[in-house]
């Protein structure tokens, strides 16, 4: 019978036994579970693996496709067993900068690639995807595989596409728009060791078709133009852009030379100029071309087509229905202008203007013996950069401006003070001043109390100043400026027509107007030389001069230049003279020189 001892023995090993037992069974239940839990994610990988809306594909160490879901199938025109051990770069191509971060993440160096590519289709059409590529790793962390996700953005690709045309493509003529333009204008300007060249257009009198037979035919005819424009130029590796409204552009990014763009800028003129027939309507509408071709180097778009532009400009002004090649020298007179145009007030409040005086002599008496009886004031510019300008350079500019308003007052005030100077300390010579007037002083000021002002505050007599005016000023339309002029005569002024005989030139109506003095243009003289000429400039002269006298008018000739001149005019009764014979424009200190040892 078995002892208390072996039956206590017998207990312990029974339990050690159940709890072995219990401890493997619930290992094997964790086992199952693990296992049954690692099928059901394995199936829920697989179902959504599957069935997932965009295309996936497990790809080996070797880039090769050990799994892919219908999604990419179909994306890529395949079935499911075509696309398995394929290699992914039959698919798609990976340039340097992403194949570098490829090769990072199949080294386990990054976890995720995101990317934009062109796949290939299996009919040869392109799909374009976005792609997010993850690495997939063993359990100690190794390199296992790679999974791609793949979105097919084609359809929004083609839609960004179709904007970016309409951003970059004029909508009427179906031709590149300006910024298309500037894009491909800056791609030219790349190439820096090239040449180029650029044709600028538009049509002549295009608003004058829209105006008569409508914008709808005006919009015909500017896509006819178009087509013209790109079936001539195009295939050439010409760039044809609609700039706007009726303006167009060819660029030639490699030009061969100025040869090459002015044959093309005369195809052009001959191109559009021939008739359109627009339905029922037949419509004529010649061009206008500037033209700019030059080295790359030293030259930016924006001047290129500033200087395009320009020349058409010129184009149109001088007559249109033709081209210009650009002409830098015109282009410099032209930046100077704007350059006065913008500078002129404030260099006339910095003090930057002088007035020079020319004298104006008596014919009277025999040849050396003219007297000195008063000067013309004649302003200058003494210009900073440009140097001393006369009035030829800037006057006209002033008057379109308007700053001959604040000009020609500040000239007349410096004269008076001058003249009034010269009355008190050389008294005996009376020396007149006369002062050019523009016909815009006479609209945009009231020369009439400018005029009483000055006189005013310098204490000048009003029969020592005498007012110049040309032709045009006066004879045109009636109203203030005639007005005026009764009005200063009535003060006592002189009034004297300049450059007569380059204008209306008639006398009837001069003698009904307070006109004192006719200043003959020098044209007249100029005739006064050696040679068969001469007897009849004589007699032009002398009948003006009678006509003059007759109507009690005085008489100054401009322009004398010779000895000659002087005392054929002197033979013709003229009372008086200026020019280079007698004396340039000169400072006022030179004016007193005169009057002190008497002029001749």
């Amino acid at each position: 019978m078995p002892g208390p001892s072996s039956v206590s023995n017998g207990g312990s090993g029974d339990s050690a036994v159940a709890r072995a037992g219990a401890v493997a069974g619930a290992a094997v239940a964790d086992t199952a579970q693990l296992t049954e839990a690692l099928h059901a994610s394995e199936s829920r990988f697989r179902a959504a693996f599957t069935d997932a809306g965009i295309g996936m594909a497990l790809v080996d160490a070797e880039d090769r496709i050990i799994e892919a879901n219908p999604a990419l199938a179909a994306m890529l025109g395949h079935t499911v067993p075509e696309l398995i051990r394929l290699h992914i770069h039959e698919l798609l191509d990976v340039e340097d900068d992403p194949r570098q971060a490829y090769l990072e993440l199949l080294h386990g160096d990054r976890d995720r690639l995101r990317l934009e590519k062109r796949l290939k289709h299996r009919r040869g059409h392109t799909v374009w995807t976005n792609i997010t590529i993850s690495l997939i790793r063993y359990a100690d962390g190794r390199p296992q595989y790679t999974l791609a996700m793949v979105e097919d953005v084609s359809e929004a690709r083609r839609l960004g596409d179709r904007l970016h045309y309409q951003a970059m493509h004029d909508p009427l003529t179906r031709l590149p728009n300006r910024s298309l333009f500037f894009d491909r204008l800056a791609g030219a300007f790349a190439e820096a060791d090239q040449r180029i060249g650029l044709c600028y257009l538009d049509l002549d009198g295009f608003a004058a078709v829209n105006d008569t037979l409508g914008h709808h035919v005006g919009d015909e005819l500017l896509v006819a133009v178009a087509e013209r424009l790109e079936q001539r130029f195009s295939g050439r590796g010409h760039l044809v852009a609609r700039m706007g409204g009726d303006e167009f552009a060819v660029l030639v990014p490699r030009s061969a030379g100025p040869d090459e763009l002015k044959a093309l800028a005369a195809e052009l003129v001959e191109l559009l100029a021939a008739p359109y027939d627009l339905g029922a309507q037949r419509v004529v509408a010649t061009a206008s071309v500037g033209v700019v071709e030059r080295p790359i180097p030293g030259t930016n778009p924006g001047e290129l087509v500033k200087d395009a532009d320009a020349t058409l400009n010129w184009v149109k002004s001088d007559g249109r229905d033709r081209w210009a090649l650009y002409d830098p020298e015109r282009i410099a007179h032209r930046t100077t202008r704007q350059v006065l145009a913008t500078t002129m007030l404030p260099a006339l409040e910095r003090g930057e203007f002088v007035v020079e005086y020319q004298p104006l002599v008596e014919l009277r008496g025999g040849p050396g013996q003219a007297r000195l009886r008063g000067v013309e004031a004649l302003v200058r510019w003494q210009h900073p950069e440009f140097g001393k300008l006369s009035p030829d350079r800037f006057i006209t500019i002033a008057e379109e401006t308007g700053a001959i308003v604040p000009l020609g007052r500040w000239v007349l005030e410096t004269s008076c003070v001058q003249a009034r100077d010269w009355l008190e300390r050389f008294p005996e010579a009376e020396l007149f001043m006369s002062v050019n007037l523009a016909a815009r002083q006479f609209w945009d000021s009231d020369v009439v109390a400018d005029v009483a002002e000055v006189l005013s505050e310098t204490r000048l007599p009003s029969r020592l100043l005498q007012l110049e005016l040309t032709e045009s000023a006066v004879l045109g339309p009636a109203g203030r400026p005639l007005e005026a002029l009764h009005a200063l005569a009535d003060m006592g002024v002189r009034i004297a027509i300049d450059d007569f005989g380059t204008g209306y030139s008639n006398l009837a109506y001069l003698s009904r107007l307070p006109v004192h003095v006719l200043k003959l243009d020098g044209g007249f003289v100029e005739g006064f030389q050696e040679g068969a000429s001469r007897e009849a400039d004589e007699q032009i002269v002398s009948a003006l001069v009678r006509l003059a006298h007759a109507l009690g008018l005085t008489v100054t000739a401009e322009g004398v230049e010779t000895e000659l001149q002087a005392d054929l005019l002197r033979a013709t009764g003229c009372d008086s003279a200026q020019g280079w014979h007698f004396g340039r424009a000169m400072t006022a200190a030179a004016i007193e020189e005169l009057l002190r040892g008497g002029a001749g």
